[in-house]
């Protein structure tokens, strides 16, 4: 303690290092501000001033982002969330406040600007565009994954802040070149917005491949009951259907949301038979994404009770029955 003392009076108060590193910044020299930003961050942290480091950090990682330094400000951003654990930084509206402007200044560019004519040159720019974007998703993710761990452990809910995890599945699905519907559906489903999860979803049947648009819809919502929340996957499912209509389209039809429907309205009541007869009888449509049977194994268990099998040994009983289970089902 003796020798921390002299060592944290000579540090400045932070608002002098702040304007400091923005004119370096302001006047080209991204990459020297950078190691400055670390650096001098460092000596805040090694100090136990953990506010000042994170205005340090925080105005670092905005001022950097606005001047496209992707790299650069996703690097502070992550810094800035290593600050917030080191010192035991409660999760808050504050907090939540200033990562979400770091968020929101993390670039958007339409990957359909970059589409042109197919010769070299264009192609050679759709390349460069499509790095560009796998940057900025790898360092907003990088950032936003970090921010999520730190608030499951300092106060938010067990999966993270529900902020959060829309944020990260908005910018995951905007952003990438190649949408992987199946991960944004991953941090929707932990967050805390089912409309703007249906637009996401309603937007991506418009675009998908044929046949790909039931199975987004069935996961997300097996996804939802696979942790409990039979509420907003309903809210979800119903969402999904006002703004189809409200486009004037029609909204899709399939035994897998046959199967949804039916199996949303077994899960409002104690019917552990129906739920497995419906589960046999679909089992067609469900075996079109193995993922599902994994799901209807978690909302089993957290619905009536059911304790999950081994998986070799669910394989094997799979084959032994299926067939008979299958006979259930018609039989109904």
């Amino acid at each position: 303690m003796s020798r921390e003392r002299p060592r944290r009076g000579t540090l400045p108060p932070a608002q002098e290092n702040i304007e400091k590193l923005r004119k370096v910044v302001e006047e080209g020299n991204s990459y020297g501000a950078q190691q400055m930003y670390k650096s001098i961050s460092a000596r805040y942290v090694s100090a136990q001033r953990y506010s000042e480091a994170l205005d340090i950090l925080h105005s670092g990682a905005c001022i950097q982002l606005e001047h496209g330094q992707v790299i650069c400000g996703a690097e502070l951003a992550v810094l800035f969330v290593e600050a917030l654990v080191k010192g035991k930084v409660p999760y808050d509206v504050e907090i939540l406040d200033r990562a979400r402007e770091i968020y929101e200044r993390f670039p958007k560019v339409p990957m359909a600007l970059n589409l042109a004519e197919d010769d070299d040159d264009d192609i050679k720019q759709l390349s460069e565009a499509m790095g560009e974007a796998k940057t900025r998703v790898e360092g907003c993710s990088s950032f936003l994954k970090a921010a999520i761990k730190w608030s499951a452990e300092f106060g938010a809910p067990k999966n993270g802040s529900p902020e959060l995890n829309v944020m990260l599945a908005e910018y995951i699905y905007s952003e990438s070149p190649e949408v992987d519907i199946a991960r944004v559906s991953y941090y929707f489903v932990r967050g805390n917005n089912p409309q703007k999860f249906a637009s996401v979803l309603v937007n991506f049947m418009s675009k998908c491949y044929p046949g790909e648009d039931d199975l987004a819809i069935a996961r997300a919502i097996l996804m939802y009951l696979s942790l409990s929340n039979l509420r907003d996957a309903n809210q979800l499912f119903d969402e999904i259907k006002k703004q189809v209509e409200n486009q004037r389209r029609d909204f899709v039809e399939s035994d897998l949301i046959q199967y949804i429907t039916y199996l949303l309205e077994t899960l409002e009541r104690d019917a552990l038979p129906l739920f497995n007869m419906l589960k046999a009888k679909y089992k067609s449509s469900l075996d079109r994404d193995p993922v599902f049977y994994e799901l209807l194994d978690d909302v089993a268990e957290k619905f009536y009770g059911v304790r999950r099998r081994n998986p070799l040994q669910g394989m094997q009983m799979q084959g032994m029955f299926g067939e008979i289970f299958k006979m259930m089902g018609e039989m109904q």
